[in-house]
């Protein structure tokens, strides 16, 4: 991408009185920031009201500055092919995403690991030891870096095999919380990497971390939840993966325990239970566990053997013209988290590609 085109990305981001829904539907309609900046006309065409504020190009100027310091960092428009194709797919996706370390495992199959920050000493073990198996068995780590559950994951992860990724509820100047910074430097340094929504300079705010939430889920196959009561951000991740068809798993644990409450209220709504490793693994295993024959930490991609029926099977459904993530589960017969799965490996493979809208179509036959 160039320069002036990233500036002028930055420019409509950092235009007071539009947000990521706008920015989005002038994606979808194939409308440059440039274009749009200079023609009033353009947002009317998209039935959207055009913007009475100027940039702030100083902010604009700010990020840029960021970016030029450091080669690991990177800041991703909708249009960069770096932008994660999964979260393209969900409404009103980050119109920039702010990158540290290594851009090309946004690619990757990540799994989400989230729970509650007051956790137990035995749900951060429980925590850490899932993630470093998931991240044998090939899935990249992805989590919030909060205190608890999810700090625990980024630790396991880090012994595994495979690499981890903070989705931050702040800008990625400041990391939050602060006794988290050499936590966020091992995750840089390992090959894994930072991401937030949030503009350079930005601080915590309570409203930023439901809005993360959603980029954990979006990015990853699959969410596990590990201690969460009643009322926590967990839950928010966890519902809003399944509103996007993703598998969610829970950990059960003491009735009387309050922590493990909300993991109880998710398997009452669906959730599969899970114990060990070994279940997660193989009610995913059409993803991973049977087709994965090595893993390249250099190149951070699955070296895959043969397609498996199933993804034939989805593979023959979709066509070379567009078709939706609904018809594709109506055609297939399969469910949806079984063909959002199958998707996400046949992307990563070159079969299909996905489009805005939860659209795909095929790029080469099987």
């Amino acid at each position: 991408m160039s320069s002036e085109n990233l500036k002028q990305w930055l420019a409509l981001f950092h235009t007071k009185g539009i947000g990521a829904t706008a920015i989005s539907k002038l994606y979808q309609n194939n409308i440059s920031p440039q274009d749009v900046l200079d023609n009033p006309d353009l947002w009317r065409k998209c039935q959207l009201n055009p913007p009475t504020n100027l940039p702030d190009w100083k902010a604009v100027e700010r990020d840029l500055q960021w970016q030029a310091v450091d080669k690991q960092r990177f800041i991703l428009s909708l249009d960069n092919v770096h932008y994660p194709a999964a979260l393209k797919n969900i409404t009103a996706p980050p119109p920039i995403l702010f990158v540290q370390g290594a851009v090309d495992i946004l690619q990757g199959v990540q799994f989400a690991i989230v729970g509650s920050r007051y956790s137990s000493q035995s749900a951060r073990e429980t925590a850490q030891s899932f993630a470093q198996q998931l991240s044998d068995a090939g899935f990249h780590i992805t989590s919030g870096l909060a205190l608890g559950i999810d700090a625990a994951a980024h630790q396991g992860a880090l012994i595994g095999k495979n690499k981890t990724l903070a989705v931050m509820g702040t800008g990625l100047d400041r990391v939050y919380p602060a006794r988290h910074q050499r936590l966020a430097h091992s995750i840089v340094d390992d090959g894994g990497a930072l991401v937030s929504e949030f503009p350079i300079g930005m601080g915590a705010h309570a409203n930023h971390f439901p809005r993360r939430n959603r980029i954990i889920s979006a990015m990853s196959v699959a969410v596990l939840v590990i201690e969460a009561a009643l009322r926590s951000g967990s839950l928010i991740t966890a519902r809003i993966a399944a509103e996007q068809g993703k598998q969610v798993f829970a950990i059960p644990g003491s009735i009387y325990d309050l922590r493990v409450k909300g993991c109880h209220q998710l398997i009452r709504e669906g959730a599969t239970l899970v114990s060990a490793v070994e279940d997660i693994l193989d009610d995913l295993g059409s993803l991973l566990q049977q087709h994965v024959s090595s893993y390249i930490v250099g190149e951070q991609s699955l070296i895959l053997d043969t397609l498996s029926t199933q993804q034939k099977e989805i593979l023959a459904v979709l066509e070379f013209a567009p078709i939706s993530l609904d018809a594709l589960v109506e055609k297939s017969g399969y469910s949806i988290e079984e063909v959002s799965s199958v998707l996400l490996l046949l992307e990563l493979e070159g079969y299909i590609e996905a489009m805005p809208g939860a659209m795909y179509k095929k790029l080469k036959e099987c």
